[in-house]
């Protein structure tokens, strides 16, 4: 029975936990090309006999490439190509490594679903022309190159202009054969009509109304003679561009006002590099609450809100249909601004069943207005158990003249409004009512007392008074 236990408990979890380890190791070694080894995130070929001719790939179903994090290739003298599909599976690939080989051709697309990538190593291979196309869009952190047989041309002033403006202070001793097959240092490398290119915005005051229409312009220069494009971004606006040669406009029609605060660029891009430049959109518009809810209590009682607008829209409350003018117990905060909207709350602090009643906030600016209302239940009035009360006082209503509040500057204490310092104002009248009934009571006790002992005493045996 023990030994049955024993086989049953911690022990038996242990050996299926390494048989499944076995197993995974098992599926990996199956899906492994030839002259290869593989783990569950590495591959790894370096065995020149017999090698590969072309890049690894997993067999399908036996594993999962997404897993793959790094793969190390060296000394295959006979992988020569990178194609477009061979590492897009690898798609969790951060290291890739292919030294001392034969590679001498990587296809244009070839990392483009490889958004992961690192850290690329090719050294000492046959390359001599690699476009930045490659690596474009992937924020390397080392592109390592040294020892291949460059030809000094334009398509490479670009790993010059990258070892130049990297923040590294380590180099690479990176050449380039001419046309007289003599190595070059590609520091000193220079190309007639080789360089980056420039990019040049005109746009005009780029604050607009929201609902009106823009046009940017921009031209760009350089030689090679660079492509232009732009670079909205997420721009929910509509938007069309035309470009031709090294002009182009962009026209944005219907502006939304989802779209104040974003960037739009003109890129221009030759083979050397690219350039950019960028302006800012700023959209006005009418204020929009879009949050409006029931008082929430935690270190005080709190009406959430939101609102949008763009110029800061002013902010007023008001209290069963007058101005509630704000005080140190009843204010206006702003807990979070995101560019145009304002997230924040009505604190009340202590509210009774005085502050009970309806809530409507206005917010206003240039452009119009919005407005929206809710009803608020602090507490129960006394004596009533639902809390109504259909004779709600109607002198705490008055309008005591208050002006909007902005949100930089939200509290206005210049006068006193009905809030909840009023309940404990009336909380302290009662509180000495009552003290003076309990004194009268206790005196009025005493004189009774001091009478029947006065009565008692004239009625003595002894005479006493």
């Amino acid at each position: 029975m023990s030994s049955w236990t024993r086989w049953h408990g911690p022990a038996m979890a242990r050996l299926w936990g390494f048989c499944w380890l076995v197993v995974g190791f098992w599926r990996a070694a199956l899906a492994c090309p030839t002259s290869c080894k593989c783990s569950a995130s590495r591959i790894w070929c370096s065995d020149p006999t017999p090698g590969i001719m072309a890049f690894p790939r997993l067999e399908p179903n036996s594993a999962d490439p997404e897993n793959i994090t790094e793969i190390y290739i060296a000394n295959q003298k006979r992988l020569e190509i990178i194609n477009e599909d061979d590492v897009e599976a690898y798609t969790g690939l951060k290291n890739l490594t292919i030294v001392d080989s034969g590679l001498k051709f990587v296809a244009h697309k070839a990392f483009l679903k490889n958004s992961n990538l690192q850290h690329i190593n090719f050294t000492r291979n046959k390359l001599t022309n690699l476009s930045r196309k490659h690596f474009r869009h992937l924020d390397l952190s080392a592109l390592i190159l040294v020892g291949n047989p460059f030809t000094c041309s334009c398509d490479i002033m670009w790993i010059k202009t990258l070892q130049e403006t990297k923040s590294s202070p380590e180099t690479q001793d990176l050449y380039c054969l001419n046309e007289s097959s003599k190595n070059i240092p590609l520091v000193n490398l220079q190309i007639p009509n080789c360089g980056l290119p420039s990019a040049n915005l005109a746009a005009p005051n780029l604050t607009v109304e929201e609902g009106k229409s823009i046009t940017l312009s921009c031209s760009v220069a350089g030689d090679p003679v660079p492509n232009l494009y732009w670079d909205v971004g997420n721009l929910v606006s509509k938007h069309l561009n035309e470009t031709s040669h090294t002009q182009g406009s962009l026209r944005i029609t219907n502006i939304s006002s989802d779209d104040s605060g974003k960037q739009i660029s003109c890129v221009a891009e030759n083979l050397v590099g690219e350039d950019q430049d960028s302006v800012n959109l700023t959209v006005h518009f009418a204020p929009t609450i879009t949050f409006l809810e029931s008082p929430t209590s935690d270190h005080h009682w709190c009406i959430p809100f939101t609102v949008k607008g763009n110029p800061k829209p002013a902010l007023q409350w008001f209290y069963n249909g007058a101005i509630l003018n704000e005080s140190k117990y009843i204010c206006t905060k702003i807990h979070v601004t995101n560019h145009t909207e304002y997230h924040g709350c009505l604190q009340l602090d202590n509210p009774t069943h005085m502050n009970n009643g309806d809530y409507k906030l206005v917010a206003k600016n240039e452009y119009g207005k919005d407005e929206k209302q809710i009803s608020a239940h602090f507490m129960g009035w006394p004596g009533i158990d639902d809390g109504a009360d259909p004779n709600y006082p109607e002198v705490i209503y008055e309008d005591y003249g208050t002006t909007a509040s902005d949100i930089d500057d939200t509290t206005n204490r210049s006068n006193e409004i009905p809030s909840t310092d009023v309940a404990d104002k009336t909380g302290r009248e009662h509180l000495s009512v009552y003290a003076v009934v309990v004194i009268a009571s206790v005196v009025g006790f005493f004189l009774l007392v001091m009478l029947f002992l006065l009565k008692l005493a004239r009625h003595s045996k002894f005479g006493m008074k």
